[in-house]
Parts: C-alpha cells; structure tokens; sequence
C-alpha cells in the first residue's frame, strides 16, 4: 500500500492549501483507520494500521485519503463517485451511457472502456474483495464504515496488483449490543431514498446483522422519444453478515453477502451537433435527449459473497484468509448518436464472474521487525455481447457490426512486505511481488445486413462477413518491487522517501478485426499467429518515485501530509473503437488497442487537518479547516500512431485523459451546542481544471476548468440517537461533462477535429454522426432523518 499525501509548493494555489479539505487516514486489517481524535482534531492521534500493526498516522511512510462513514454522512454523499471531490489527482465518474458502471483515474493511470479484455488501471474493493470489472463499482453509500483513496503501484500488502492505485469500500462491522438504524432522505427531483439496518449478538461469540435500502429519484431530464426519464435512479440494495468470534478471542470469523439491482432507465447522451431535424437537433436542457433504443431493458445486478477469517496463531503471528466469489450481469442500451434514428445504437450485454483467494501471515512481536507474507488468487471470466446497428446507404437498410467476446482471467501471486526499524528515529520498509497472469480469448465479430445478430429484439439479420473469428491465450509474470526510507526527527515528524514499480498485463482487444491483420509472411492468408499478434497488446509497467513529510503540529492542532512524486509510465495502453472497413469492404465498428508508448506523470499533492478553535462563541463549539490539493505536469513522451502506414510520434498532440491538471478542495465545519444537542454546519468547494475525455483534443466535449459548491446543516440528539440534516449538493447549478462519445474526422496528427464548409464536424460512423456528452449531476437539495434505537 502505498499512496502518498502530497505538498503544492510553489504556486498560487499552495496558499489556497489553507481553504482545502479532506484528511486522510490509512488502514487496518481490513483497511480500517481507528480514530482516536474527535472530528475536530488535526488528526496527528489517528490510530492506524496501514502496515499491518497499529501505528499513529504521522509515523507512516504511507499516505491515503480516508472519508469516515460519518463524514460522508455529514456531507451528504450519495455515491463513490462524490469521493473524487475531496481527494487530490483522482477521477470517479459513472461511465458515458451507464448509471452503475465505474471510471477511475488516479495520477493519470485509469480505465474508460468497460468491455472485457481490459483491466483497471485503478483496482476497486469491496471489504478487501478486489472487483474485477467495473460494472456495478459505482456504489451507493450506506452502512459504511469509510472510504479510502490509495494513490500509486500497489501489491505487496494485500490483494491484486494494480498499477494507479485503490479505492476501498468498507463496510460498518457489527456492534456487540442490539442495534436499529432507520434513515430517510427526501429531495429535489422526487428523491425517495430509505436504508433500514439491524443487527443483534445471539450469544458473546456470535452477532448478525443485516442493511436494506431503496434509493429513487426522478430524472434530471427526459428522454424526448421514448418519454422515459433520463438521468433517474431505481436501485435496491441489501448487505447481510455473520460474525463469528470474541473481541479478544484470537480468532474472527465473518461471512457476508451482497446483492445490488438497479433498475434505473438507459442514460443518454446530450447531441452537441445537429442531425436531421427534428429529432437531430440539438435540446435545449443538457440532461434531455432522443435516443429511441429500448433494447435490452435496461437492467443491473451485481451480488457476491465473501469469507473472512482471522487466527491468531502466537501472540506475534496472525493468519487471514479472504475468500469471495461474486457476479454481475448489465443488459444496457446506449444510443451512441443520441437521436430517433438508427444511426449508431449499440444493444449490450456484460457479464462476469470471478471467485479470488487471499491468504496472509503477519508477524509483528513488538519488536524491531515486523512484516506480512501473502499468497493471491483469482479467477475470472468477462463476457461482452452488443450488436452495432447502423442504417446507412438506404432508409430502412440496417447493418450491424457484432461482437461476441469472452476473455478469462487466471492471476497467482504471491507478496511481502517487512519493515526494520534501526533504531526509534530510522526505519526501512522493503515488499515484493511476483504475479504470473494469464489470458483466454474467445472473440467473435461478425457484419450483419437486414437485420442483428439474433440476441436482441429486432429482426435477425443475415450474415454477410466475419471479420474474426479467435481463439488464443498469452501469459504474463512481473516482478514488483517496492521500498521506503523513514526518518523521523522528532515523534510528531516523519520525513519519507519511497519507490514502487506498477504492472497491469496484457491481453486481446476484444473488438478486434482480425481480418484487418497484417499478412506478415506474406503467403497471401491470415495465420492464427499473425491475427493474434493484431489482436494482442503487451503489458503496461510504472515506476514510482516519492518523497513526504507528515507531521503533527501545533501541539496537534495542525496535521499537514505533502509529498512529490514521478512516474515513468510505459507501453501504455490506449483502447477505443473507430469506424472500419471490415471484410467484406462494409462499413463497421472496430476496436483499436495500442501501446502508445510512454508518459511522465511527476506534481505534488498536499492534504491537512486544522482545528483553529474552540469555545470561540459559546462553551463547546469548535471550528476546523480541512483541505487537499493536487498538481500534476502529465504528459506523453512518445505516442506513436500509423499515418500513412508508416509510424510518427505525435505525443506532442496527445493529452492524459481525465486528469486535469489542478484538482483542489476546502471544508470549513462549525459545531456548536444547541439545547441537548448539537449543530453541524459545513461548506465545501471543489475544483478542477481543463479535463481531456480523450487522448486527442476536443473542443466540443472536454470539460473547462469549473467549481462545485456543496453546503450541509445537521442536527444531532445527545448520543445521537436521532438526527435530521438538510443538504444541498451542487448548489450553483454548474452544468459540467463528465465523459461522452464522439465519431467525427479528425487531424492524423494534432487529433483536431476537421469540418465541412459549414463549419460542422464530418461524420464517421453513421450519416446522422455521433458527439455526445454526458453531464455531472445538477443542483440538489434534500432532507435527511435518521433515528437508532
């Protein structure tokens, strides 16, 4: 684990530092952080476990943004994706055409395209449980414990490799007394949201517990064709859990299980340029829009279960176990072209499995060493069906361009990480990790006229050409390393410096048209050979480089977290899907997958905690300052495409996508004693600068710098045993892209788009073109109560 808390130094906005939010806190065995400073402390007390073994916050040489449970309440957060608002050089987001499918981004290594074939950049867990794919990763927050944000490479503490970082989801254990919660939260746009969680000890050894909760809201618009609400939510969710084991037993045994069904309605895409009247046009309300497909009926769900066991087996040596199995099928329609017409609408089915295996042994004896040993196994299997329809040529003349992929997964691979302390003032962390991957493709695409593939309701078509049809599988095995030098001054000061190496593999587009493959001997036939090696992409590798400083300050008034950091970045990935000739000289859909090259990644962030007061009005109130800011300078060293059917590096042209150069945000919170009880008031402002959707530039879909502005008020009983909370979410009503499509002519070289005399974008794929842009949520105010009993 091994993120970093980084420091702006000069710039401008390092002194907006002072009106930033967020602190951070790292993890315990299940990535927890225990907290032994009340919310209005600087944090230099935040107990953590990050390494394995409890330790103050400020004496790891690890950095990680943690939102409480209580903190997400307070603020008003509704899913994993508001996280992205208080953490330095992170993008959350639902992905373009989806409600529940997840975009992450940290430090400028992410993943935008969903389809199988393609891991995350950024690995997302659920209760230490790494999930596979994205669908469904857009979680709802209810009954959690925190969130945390683990920023670069990890690998050597715990679960899968990732190569930009973790987000984890953790869930609420369960209290040792009988416990009820109800909530309640009614707002702008009909937003009907109830979560009701029990729980109860059947004996001192044993406790059950179990969450509810269905959450609606009407939609921010409306889809003009087919009347439906557009950007609506109609989710159920429910969480259950047996826990087995004594607080100081020296054992724990939890079972748990999940299911998720989101029933919400296809999200489309707001036209930015204008088809044929009247259903082309462009629509003056950003969240409408005319997309007709309605097939599949849209649908979600994701469930899972997971086993989690701890023996102590000494007093030093503690063995974990984390077993889970967990599914997920999306049936979605995306109406890439966002209008009546057939012109590009893309019917879709994602399905996954996966089942993973993790074991640990710690040791830790209070002595000078301390460390972990972990084995990590996973299976999985990712199938993606969607038809391309296109009417092109003649009206009425349907062409669809199929995919059929299924590509498996199968990872080992085993970790370590020990730490010797020289002496109370020197310490030296050194990890490893050795992963051995391993990719089965089965892809299929084939070109249909009159008609579809058979898999959805229009009319089967009949098959004109087959562009691939494949079968293969490729292996891949790093060596990750990871080490760090920890020197603390004084107690409450640690200076760190710290390098990781990243490894994400490789695999198959699985789009691909095998038949545009290169004829490399010449003989006039594509070998199995030749079409894998079109198909295939290799692995990507980073090495991270970090220097930090922590430190409690002020006789722990102020906790301040900062470093810098570079990443060498190389043979990246770069998916995406353009118009082809396919065989049969039609005109289809094809998957392009390259590996670009390389980047540099290198800027600083900074987060801090500040109480500036208490008893300042009246006896019992206090006043805090919180704050984060992230820089990051990204930027393509090499970015080779084929123009003219020779290479030419055209990195000087290209952009790291959803990575905006400045991502800052500030909290101020004021609490103060009201008759019984007490009044929370608090105020955010985030920020982002310019954002690339793409690695080409846009001007019709990339996204200038913008603020959001968010406001809660919350009154809570003694003990709180009951509260009630007014939020407001957005409050300037910024309009703001978060992603889109866009199948227009571009420049070979700068990626600018080219326009017809008129002074519009030249379609690509279909006659009506395609450049849609999805939009972050608008204004929302609602109310929320909630009672334990």
């Amino acid at each position: 684990m091994k993120t970093a808390l980084f420091a702006c130094a000069a710039s401008p906005l390092a002194m907006a530092a002072l009106m930033l939010a967020t602190p951070a806190a790292a993890q315990d065995d299940a990535g927890a952080a225990a907290l032994t400073a009340d919310a209005g402390d600087a944090g230099g007390e935040i107990i953590v476990t990050a390494r394995r073994r409890e330790e103050r916050l400020v004496d790891v040489p690890i950095a990680v943004t943690t939102l409480s449970g209580d903190q997400l309440e307070q603020r008003g957060a509704l899913d994993l994706t508001d996280i992205a608002q208080s953490t330095p050089n992170t993008t959350l987001e639902s992905s373009r055409g989806t409600n529940s499918t997840l975009s992450a981004f940290i430090r400028g290594v992410g993943q935008q395209d969903p389809v199988s074939g393609f891991e995350q950049g950024v690995g997302i867990y659920l209760d230490d449980v790494y999930l596979n794919r994205p669908q469904g990763a857009v979680l709802d927050i209810y009954d959690v414990e925190r969130v945390e944000v683990l920023r670069g490479p990890q690998g050597t503490l715990y679960g899968r490799n990732t190569i930009g970082g973790a987000v984890k989801y953790v869930t609420k254990s369960l209290p040792d007394e009988v416990s009820v919660k109800a909530k309640a939260t009614y707002g702008s746009y009909n937003q009907l949201d109830g979560v009701l969680t029990a729980s109860a000890p059947i004996s001192d050894m044993l406790r059950v517990g179990a969450s509810v909760a269905r959450l609606t809201r009407d939609g921010f618009g409306e889809n003009i064709t087919t009347g439906k609400d557009n950007y609506d939510k109609d989710v159920f969710g429910a969480r259950g859990t047996i826990e087995l084991g004594g607080r100081d037993s020296g054992f724990t045994v939890r079972l748990s299980g999940d299911y998720t069904h989101d029933m919400s309605n296809p999200r489309g895409g707001h036209r930015l340029i204008q088809g044929t009247p009247p259903g082309g046009n462009i629509l003056p309300d950003v969240y409408d829009t005319a997309g007709a497909i309605d097939d599949p009926h849209q649908d979600v769900e994701a469930w899972g279960l997971a086993g989690h066991i701890s023996v102590d087996l000494t007093d030093a040596l503690t063995f974990k176990s984390i077993t889970a199995w967990r599914v997920d099928h999306s049936a979605t329609p995306i109406d890439f072209d966002a209008s009546p017409v057939v012109d590009l609408d893309v019917p879709a089915f994602y399905d996954n499995e996966q089942v993973s295996q993790e074991f640990q042994l710690a040791w830790d004896d209070g002595g000078a060493l301390q460390g972990l040993l972990g084995f990590y196994w996973l299976d999985a299997i990712a199938d993606t069906y969607f038809d391309s329809r296109l009417y092109t040529f003649l009206p009425g003349f349907m062409l669809t361009g199929h995919t059929n992929a299924q590509v498996d997964t199968k990872t080992y691979a085993i970790f370590a990480d020990m730490t010797y302390d020289f002496t109370e003032r020197l310490s030296l962390s050194l990890g490893g990790r050795y992963t051995w991957d391993k990719r089965d493709a089965d892809i299929y695409k084939a070109n249909y006229i009159l008609g579809g593939s058979g898999g959805f309701d229009d009319p089967v078509g009949t098959l004109f050409s087959v562009d691939t049809d494949f079968t293969g599988s490729a292996k891949f095995k790093k060596f990750t390393p990871r080490a760090s030098l920890s020197f603390k001054p004084t107690p409450d000061h640690n200076l760190y410096a710290s390098y990781s190496k990243g490894f994400k593999g490789g695999g198959f587009d699985p789009r691909g048209a095998g038949s545009r493959a290169n004829d490399l001997d010449g003989n006039g036939s594509l070998s199995d050979e030749e079409i894998a090696t079109y198909l295939s992409f290799d692995p990507e590798v980073v090495d991270s480089y970090e220097v930090g400083y922590k430190g409690s300050l002020l006789d722990g008034a102020l906790y301040l977290a900062t470093a810098l950091f570079r990443m060498d970045y190389s043979d990246i990935q770069i998916p995406g899907s353009v118009p082809c000739t396919g065989a049969g000289g039609v005109q289809t859909f094809c998957g392009v997958v390259s590996n670009a090259g390389k980047a540099r990644l290198q800027g600083a962030e900074l987060e801090m905690n500040a109480r500036l007061g208490r008893d300042l009005v009246s006896a019992g109130d206090r006043l805090s300052l919180s704050g984060a800011v992230g820089y990051i300078d990204a930027e393509f060293k090499k970015y080779e495409t084929l123009i003219g059917g020779q290479p030419v590096d055209v990195a000087q042209y290209r952009y790291i996508q959803n990575t905006p150069e400045w991502t800052a945000s500030g909290t101020l919170a004021y609490s103060t004693p009201v008759g019984a009880g007490d009044l929370a008031m608090s105020t955010t402002w985030s920020y982002r600068s310019l954002t690339h959707q793409f690695e080409y530039p846009n001007p019709y879909i990339d996204q200038p710098g913008y603020g959001l502005w968010d406001a809660s008020l919350v009154y809570s009983a003694p003990e709180n045993r009951w509260s009630i909370g007014l939020h407001g979410k957005n409050i300037l009503d910024k309009q703001y892209i978060t992603s889109g499509y866009s199948y227009i002519a571009q420049d070979a070289v700068t990626g600018q788009p080219v326009l017809n005399p008129q002074g519009n974008p030249i379609p690509t794929l279909g006659q009506e073109g395609t450049l849609t842009a999805f939009y972050g949520n608008p204004r929302q105010v609602f109310v929320t109560a909630q009672v334990r009993f």
